[in-house]
Order: structure tokens, then C-alpha cells, then sequence
């Protein structure tokens, strides 16, 4: 048996210091990048795709709703705007023209007091005392009655017909409008205007029948009270010490 000696350094034998110089001698040695294995696993790929495309969906709905949102913002601007058309000031001109004809009557205003007060003064019964003179005198002022109650219901006829070409021209225009609406409060305002102008032609024809029927029954207070005023003058005639009474005639200014 052969025995080998080393020696000891600080407590560390030569033999494990012998050992150990190769090992901290070698080279180090790196593995080259084209030795790693790439795994490819097709569940987790599946799983990521769909991911990917729950995701995209989302944010193509998330668009899709904010489309929606922004169209109805649209809408609702369009139903809140205000019809640019106003025929309000015609109309209350074509009311104020027919009021103004109706005002201007003749002797017998469309009041109720002025024509009880006229009734009783002009028509109705005639007094038996009263003067030839008298009876001329009311007799002609209830023919200038019966005359401008006709002459007024005319003028009121010819105010409402020049009404018809601005009347035509307002409808035209409000029809368009009403077509053409951008919005439930446009058209809402364009036949709200549409009921005015036809509200106002409404006041029209009320107030030509009135005016008709004014006439009419100016003319048939004048037949009645000249019946009466007939009545009396006969009775007035044939009343005893009361009938002709002859007298001297002057003739040729002699």
C-alpha cells in the first residue's frame, strides 16, 4: 500500500485544494439560443383568441350604443326646435280687420243696450197722439237703419272676402311648413297655426251671418212698424171729427 501525504493549508487539505483549481479553471459553458424548445399549446391559443374576441365585441357594442345615445341626442334637438314661421300677426290682423267693420255699424251698433234703447224709441208700437210729422220722422229714420244695416253687412261681406287671398297664402305656407317639419314640435306648432287660421276664418263667417242677420231683421222691424204706423194712421182717419178738413188752396202764387 502506497501512501500519499498532502499537506494541509489553513486547516484545508491539498488534495481538496487540487480538486477544486480544475473546477474554477473550466470554462463556463452557455447553452446557444437555438437549443430552446418553443411548446406550442393549441387550448390556451383557442382560449386566448376567444378572449380577444369577447373583448373586440364589447367595445363594438360599447360603440354601438354610445351611435345610439349621440342619434337620440339628435332626434330629441330636432323635436325640440321651434317651427322658423310665425302667422300669428296675420291672423290677429285679418280678427282686428273684421272687428274694426263690425264696429263701424250704423245707427244700431251690435250692443244689446243700444238696440233695446233704439226698439223702444223707433219701432215696436206707435202712439196713437203722435204727429203727422213725427210718424215722417220715424218712419225715415228706420229706413236709414235698414239701409246701413244692409250697407254694413255688405262691407262686412267684402272685408271677408279680401281676407280669402291672405287666408290661401297663410294655409299654403303652413302646409309647407307642416311638410317639411324637422320635428314632433314643429309640426305640433305648424297645425297649432293651422287651427288659428281656421279659427279666425270660423270669426269671419260668424260675424258676415251676423251682419246678414242684422239686415234681415232691420228690414223686417221696418215692415212690421210701418204695418202698425199704417194701422194707426187709417184709425187715426177714420176717427170721428177727426178725418178730411177742407180749406183754401193757393196755386200759381195767387
Amino acid at each position: 500500500m502506497i501512501r500519499i501525504s498532502v499537506p494541509r493549508i489553513a486547516g484545508v487539505s491539498a488534495l481538496a485544494l487540487a480538486l477544486a483549481v480544475p473546477v474554477a479553471m473550466s470554462p463556463i459553458l452557455t447553452v446557444p439560443a437555438y437549443a430552446w424548445r418553443i411548446v406550442y399549446d393549441p387550448s390556451n391559443y383557442a382560449q386566448n383568441v376567444l378572449t380577444a374576441a369577447r373583448t373586440l365585441e364589447q367595445i363594438n357594442n360599447q360603440i354601438t350604443s354610445l351611435q345610439n345615445e349621440a342619434q337620440m341626442l339628435i332626434n330629441q334637438a330636432r323635436n325640440l326646435a321651434s317651427l322658423p314661421h310665425s302667422s300669428l300677426q296675420q291672423i290677429q290682423q285679418n280678427v282686428q280687420r273684421t272687428k274694426q267693420l263690425l264696429d263701424q255699424a250704423q245707427n244700431i251698433a251690435f250692443e244689446v243696450g243700444d238696440i233695446d234703447q233704439m226698439f223702444q224709441s223707433q219701432y215696436g208700437n206707435v202712439a196713437l197722439s203722435s204727429t203727422d210729422a213725427q210718424l215722417v220722422a220715424d218712419a225715415r229714420s228706420r229706413w236709414d237703419n235698414t239701409v246701413g244695416g244692409l250697407q254694413d253687412a255688405m262691407r262686412v261681406q267684402a272685408g271677408v272676402v279680401g281676407n280669402i287671398d291672405t287666408n290661401r297664402a297663410e294655409m299654403t305656407e303652413l302646409v309647407g311648413q307642416s311638410q317639411g317639419a324637422t320635428g314632433a314640435l314643429q309640426a305640433t306648432q305648424a297645425g297649432n297655426q293651422l287651427l288659428a287660421l281656421q279659427s279666425q276664418q270660423l270669426s269671419d263667417l260668424i260675424a258676415l251671418v251676423s251682419a246678414n242677420g242684422r239686415a234681415d231683421a232691420l228690414t223686417e222691424a221696418e215692415r212690421a212698424t210701418a204695418a202698425e204706423q199704417g194701422r194707426i194712421q187709417r184709425q187715426r182717419f177714420l176717427m170721428p171729427g177727426g178725418g178730411y178738413q177742407p180749406g183754401n188752396a193757393t196755386m200759381f202764387n195767387n
